[in-house]
């Protein structure tokens, strides 16, 4: 996947710090690396923020007092909590582990 996942990415606020929907996992989720949350099916996950411009889209989102990426399509919205999306650049930090 490489270093950055992507150059771009949305969020509710600046600083990517307020929730922006919550879902159900549609099936056991584990990554490849810890840059990444992992989860099993029919667990609530919270998504801060969502990675733009790259083939694989990649949310970021917490599990518990887990954070980290996950492909969009595991998950199954059930509450958007805002419907604000500014676009942000993404920086170094974003990809480092949690």
């Amino acid at each position: 996947l490489g270093r950055r996942f992507a150059e771009r990415k949305r969020c509710a606020d600046p600083e990517c710090s307020m929730l922006m929907c919550r879902g159900k996992a549609r099936q056991d989720f584990r990554g490849p690396d810890c840059r990444f949350v992992n989860f099993k099916k029919g667990e609530a996950v919270y998504v801060y923020y969502k990675l733009i411009g790259k083939s694989i889209e990649l949310w970021a989102g917490s599990v518990g007092s887990d954070f980290g990426y996950f492909p969009k399509d595991l998950l199954e919205i059930n509450h958007n909590y805002s419907n604000e999306e500014l676009e942000l650049p993404t920086d170094e930090t974003d990809f480092v582990c949690f």
